[in-house]
C-alpha cells in the first residue's frame, strides 16, 4: 500500500469539501445500476465513433484510472462483470460538471454514472456520462500503480485490497463460487440431499488429523472442531437418508503449505447401495461437468480452456501397491513389518513419528515415489488395509480395501471407498489404530459404532477438497490463492 500521509490527507480534505458542498461522500444507495458488461454488449451493435442516444444505462464500480484531456476526460471503471471506459465531455456535463468530476475523483473511489453507450473513434466501448455521483470516497489510495499487492503475505492478510486491485483475483474467486454452485447443481440432479452436520463435536474423527479443541460452558465439557464430515453423514444412511452430501468447513491443527490449510472446505457425499466402482463413474461425470463450466467462466485462461479435454472420461487407473513397488523398486510391500516400513519411509525423507501405524509409512512412501508422477487425472486403486480404517475390505484381494483416490498434477482431488458397515470390524480397526499410535488419530467414536449396530446399508462415500478442486480446474499453483481468508502470523514489531 502507498502509505504517503500527504495523499491520505488530500483525500480526506476532498471528503470534507464534498460534505460542505452538500454532497455526501458515502451515500446510502445507488438504485437501478446494471453490470458494466450490459453496456459493453450494447456497444457491439454501434459503429466506431457513434453513440446510441435511445438507450441509457446506470453503472457503478471502482475507478481504476482518471485521465483528463482538455474538454473531456476518460475514467476506467471496474465491477465484478468486467471493466468499462467512462467518457465524460463538457457537452454533457458542462464546464463546472467536468471540472467537478476531475476534482472530486481519485483512483480507488467508488463512482456511479449515468449515460449512453458509445464506441469511441479508437473503437473503445464506453459510456458517455450524463451524470455521476461519488458512492464511496477511498480515503486510502490503492496499491501503487494499481498493480495489486506484491507481498504474498499481505495479499492474504488484506484480501480485500488484493481483490480491489486485481481483476484476476476477483475472477478466480468468482469462479470458485460458481463452480461450487455447479457442483451442488450436479449432485442435486443425481438425487442427493444437501444436509448440515455439526462443526463442534465430542470426538473429531473420520480422518488422520490433529483437531482444534475448545470448551462449552453450557455443556461443561471439552469439544473439538470437526476434521471431516464422514461419520455424521454415515449416521444419516443408518437413519434412511440414502443419498446425502455436505459442503462445509473442516479444521485440522496442522501446518499450511501450497496444498494444505488449517481451515478448508470439504464436500463429502454418501450413496447407499452403491460401491466404489459406481463412485468412480460419478466422479468422472462430476469433474467432466465442472471442467466444461470453468471453460465458460474463464475464457482467457489457458488452464481453464484445457480442462474439458484434460478431465474427459475415462480416467486411467493404477494399483496402489503395484505402482509403488514399480516406482520405488521395493518388493513385497504388504509383507513388510512396521519397523521395516518405518525404515523405508525414513530413507525416503519422511519425518512421521516412529510409533505411527504401518499405513502411515505406506502413505509417505506413495507420496514420495508415486504422487509426483501422476500428472493427468488418474485413479489410484485398492489401498492396503492399514491405510484406511473406515473402508470395507476388498472382496477379492487380501490385505486391501476398496478405496480409490483421484490424482492430477501430483495433487489428490478426491478420496472414495466402499464403506465399512460391519460394526464389530469397525470397532476392531478403531482400537488397532489407537493402540498403534496411543493418541486420537482416527479417534474411536463409540457412538458411531453403536449407530452401525442398527444396520447401515452397503454404501460408498466420497470426499473432495473444494479448494484443491478449484486449483486443478483453474490451474492455480497454491491453495492460498483460492481461499479468501486464511490465518496469518502476527506482524513483527516495527
Amino acid at each position: 500500500m502507498d502509505d504517503d500521509p500527504t495523499l491520505v490527507k488530500e483525500r480526506r480534505a476532498k471528503a470534507l469539501r464534498l460534505r460542505a458542498e452538500g454532497r455526501e461522500p458515502f451515500p446510502w444507495a445507488f438504485p437501478g445500476r446494471v453490470p458494466t458488461e450490459a453496456v459493453a454488449n450494447a456497444c457491439k451493435s454501434i459503429a466506431q465513433g457513434e453513440a446510441d442516444p435511445t438507450r441509457s444505462f446506470r453503472v457503478a464500480g471502482r475507478i481504476r484510472a482518471v485521465r483528463g484531456h482538455g474538454r473531456s476526460a476518460f475514467l476506467d471503471l471496474d465491477d465484478l462483470s468486467g471493466s468499462l471506459q467512462l467518457y465524460a465531455r463538457v457537452d454533457e456535463l458542462g464546464e463546472n460538471g467536468l471540472a467537478r468530476l476531475l476534482a472530486d475523483t481519485d483512483p480507488g473511489d467508488l463512482l456511479g454514472a449515468d449515460g449512453v453507450p458509445v464506441v469511441t473513434r479508437r473503437g473503445e466501448p464506453s459510456l458517455r456520462v450524463t451524470a455521476f455521483e461519488i458512492l464511496a470516497k477511498a480515503l486510502n489510495p490503492p496499491p501503487e500503480k494499481y498493480h495489486g499487492l506484491q507481498d504474498p503475505e499481505e495479499r492474504i492478510r488484506r484480501r480485500y485490497v488484493d481483490l480491489l486491485a486485481s481483476p484476476e483475483s476477483r475472477a478466480r474467486f468468482r469462479t470458485r463460487s460458481l463452480l461450487t454452485r455447479a457442483l451442488r447443481r450436479h449432485l442435486d440432479g443425481l438425487g442427493f440431499l444437501e444436509v448440515e452436520t455439526p462443526t463442534l463435536v465430542p470426538i473429531a474423527s473420520g480422518a488422520a488429523a490433529q483437531p482444534f479443541t475448545t470448551r462449552s460452558r453450557y455443556l461443561d465439557r471439552e469439544l473439538q472442531l470437526r476434521i471431516a464430515l464422514e461419520l455424521p453423514l454415515k449416521r444419516l444412511l443408518v437413519g434412511g437418508l440414502e443419498r446425502v452430501y455436505e459442503v462445509g468447513h473442516v479444521f485440522r491443527n496442522e501446518d499450511m503449505d501450497s496444498t494444505h490449510a488449517p481451515e478448508f472446505t470439504m464436500m463429502e457425499l454418501y450413496w447407499a447401495y452403491a460401491d466404489y466402482t459406481d463412485m468412480r463413474g460419478l466422479l468422472e461425470g462430476l469433474y467432466g461437468s465442472l471442467a466444461l463450466e470453468v471453460a465458460k467462466l474463464l475464457p482467457g485462461s489457458p488452464a481453464a480452456q484445457e480442462a474439458p479435454a484434460r478431465f474427459r472420461a475415462p480416467f486411467p487407473t493404477v494399483d496402489f501397491v503395484e505402482e509403488l513397488e514399480r516406482r520405488s523398486g521395493i518388493r513385497d510391500l504388504l509383507g513388510k513389518s512396521r519397523e521395516e516400513l518405518r525404515a523405508l519411509a525414513r530413507s525416503a525423507g519422511a519425518t512421521v513419528p516412529e510409533d505411527s501405524p504401518p499405513g502411515k509409512f505406506l502413505d509417505k512412501l506413495f507420496e514420495h515415489y508415486v504422487e509426483p508422477t501422476l500428472d493427468r487425472p488418474t485413479f489410484v486403486l485398492d489401498f492396503p488395509e492399514s491405510t484406511t480404517p473406515l473402508a470395507k475390505r476388498h472382496r477379492s484381494r487380501p490385505g486391501r480395501v476398496e478405496r480409490f483416490e483421484l490424482f492430477a498434477r501430483g495433487i489428490e482431488l478426491g478420496n472414495a471407498y466402499t464403506e465399512l458397515n460391519d460394526p464389530d470390524e469397525q470397532e476392531r480397526r478403531f482400537r488397532e489404530q489407537l493402540s498403534s499410535r496411543g493418541e486420537d488419530h482416527y479417534a474411536y467414536d463409540s457412538d458411531f459404532v453403536e449407530a452401525l449396530r442398527f444396520g447401515m446399508p452397503p454404501a460408498t462415500g466420497l470426499g473432495i477438497g473444494i479448494d484443491r478442486m478449484v486449483m486443478a480446474l483453474t490451474g492455480t499453483a497454491s491453495i492460498k490463492d483460492v481461499i479468501l481468508f486464511l490465518p496469518t502470523r502476527e506482524r513483527s514489531p516495527g
